[in-house]
This record gives structure tokens, C-alpha cells and sequence, in this order.
């Protein structure tokens, strides 16, 4: 198997997994918190979705998804935003509001679309390049796509979680 295979595998098993997770709620479930403080479905999709855009965006030196479309008002969050949700207070993630599941695969699946083309064309020499040199030692493509991924299911994990709590 090639990179480019290897990455595509594991990128394509966030949209369904989120899908899984929102699908049939309505925006009042989407934004119900299982106790006080503790993440929402809407918001750990949401969340999933952001920081794939915008590590992506950074790695292909391009605007975000987020940015070209009026997605900050889908999510109820005030125009021009790029709020990913890192640090979020409690206050902060309950004022993520999609308007419904849709909001939350279509934002997903723009990020995705544009995610897997560009891993489509990765070899293993683009895996080595420097993506972000804040750190010690600097982040590889490579890295910074494993921890993409990771997040991403991670919260989709989350979210699965969360509605078998609160039920069907």
C-alpha cells in the first residue's frame, strides 16, 4: 500500500463515524450536554471538523474551508471566526449551535473533499517536509497528519459516546 492509500484509509474513516453520530438528531440534541460543562455532539463534530480544516489549510498554505463559506453563522458563532475550539471554555462550547446534523456532515465533508485531494497526490518524501517549526523537534507533514487523524477520531469517538448516552 501506497502513502497516499495509507492516509486516504484513515482520513476516510472520520465521515462516517461523524455521520453515524448526528444523523437523524435535531439542533436541540446536537447542543445537549450530558452534564454540566461536558462536551456536545454538535460540538465534538464540529470541533473534529475544525481543526482538520485548519491544520490542513496550514499544511497546503490555503484559506480554510471555514473561511469561504457562511459557516460560522450555520454554527451559530459570529461572523469571521476561526474559532476551532482549542481551550474552549464551557461557555464557549455551548455557544456552538449547529442548526442541525446537516451543518455539521456538510462543513465535514467540504473539509474532507479538499483533504483527500490533497493526500491523493502525497508521496513519501512530502511525509519529511516541515510544517511547523514552533516546536522541538520541528513537525513533520507526516506527524502532523497522524495527530490530525487522531484528533479527528478521537472526537468522533466522543460524539458516538455521547449519543449512546442520551439515547436513539
Amino acid at each position: 500500500m501506497d502513502v497516499a492509500a495509507l492516509l486516504l484509509e484513515l482520513f476516510g474513516r472520520i465521515p462516517p463515524l461523524a455521520r453515524a453520530a448526528v444523523e437523524g438528531l435535531d439542533a436541540a440534541t446536537l447542543t445537549t450536554s450530558i452534564a454540566p460543562g461536558a462536551n456536545t455532539i454538535g460540538w465534538l463534530v464540529w470541533h473534529a471538523a475544525r481543526v482538520q480544516d485548519d491544520h490542513m489549510a496550514d499544511i497546503m498554505e490555503v484559506d480554510q474551508v471555514w473561511a469561504a463559506g457562511d459557516w460560522s453563522g450555520r454554527f451559530g458563532l459570529p461572523a469571521g471566526t476561526l474559532e476551532i475550539g482549542w481551550g474552549h471554555t464551557a461557555e464557549q462550547m455551548a455557544a456552538v449551535h449547529p442548526e442541525g446534523p446537516e451543518a455539521v456532515i456538510e462543513y465535514l465533508d467540504a473539509v474532507d473533499t479538499r483533504t483527500r485531494g490533497f493526500l491523493e497526490s502525497l508521496t513519501p518524501a512530502d511525509l519529511d517536509r516541515i510544517v511547523d517549526r514552533r516546536w522541538d523537534p520541528p513537525v513533520t507533514m507526516g506527524v502532523r497528519l497522524v495527530s490530525i487523524a487522531d484528533d479527528s477520531l478521537q472526537h468522533v469517538g466522543q460524539a458516538a459516546y455521547v449519543r449512546g448516552i442520551l439515547g436513539p
